[in-house]
């Protein structure tokens, strides 16, 4: 099992920038590719990046490629999610996920790829 508590959202004007820290509980953290995803009032839940569990594979929505960048600390089991050059359109509440399976070999955009989630934090950007 694998508890997830994020933290560091907050509003911020567009333009700006905010860090979203991702603290887990369990054994096998570091055996398992994390995700941050984003929910926005009336629409559905969407991918905004993934880590894998070893060698630092990215993975990133294109509306926040070259925004945001993923990392990981195995050693401290949290997982974070630099956001610079905040948009009005990012605001959401954002999730990060841990892989349901162990050691997989690519990362997965797929919200049924993940099995343990965190309770989200609000990030809102003012224009």
């Amino acid at each position: 099992q694998v508890q997830l508590r994020e933290s560091g959202g907050g509003l911020v004007q567009a333009g700006g920038s905010l860090r979203l820290s991702c603290a887990a509980s369990g054994r096998t953290f570091s055996s398992r590719a994390m995700g941050w995803f984003r929910q926005a009032p009336g629409k559905e839940r969407e991918f905004v990046a993934a880590i894998s569990w070893i060698a630092g594979r990215t993975s990133y929505a294109d509306s926040v490629k070259g925004r945001f960048t993923i990392s990981r600390d195995n050693a401290k089991n949290t997982v974070y999610l630099q956001m610079n050059s905040l948009k009005p359109e990012d605001t959401a509440v954002y999730y990060c996920a841990a892989d349901r399976e162990v050691t997989r070999l690519y990362v997965s955009p797929d919200l049924s790829s993940y099995d343990y989630w965190g309770q989200g934090t609000q990030v809102t950007v003012s224009s």
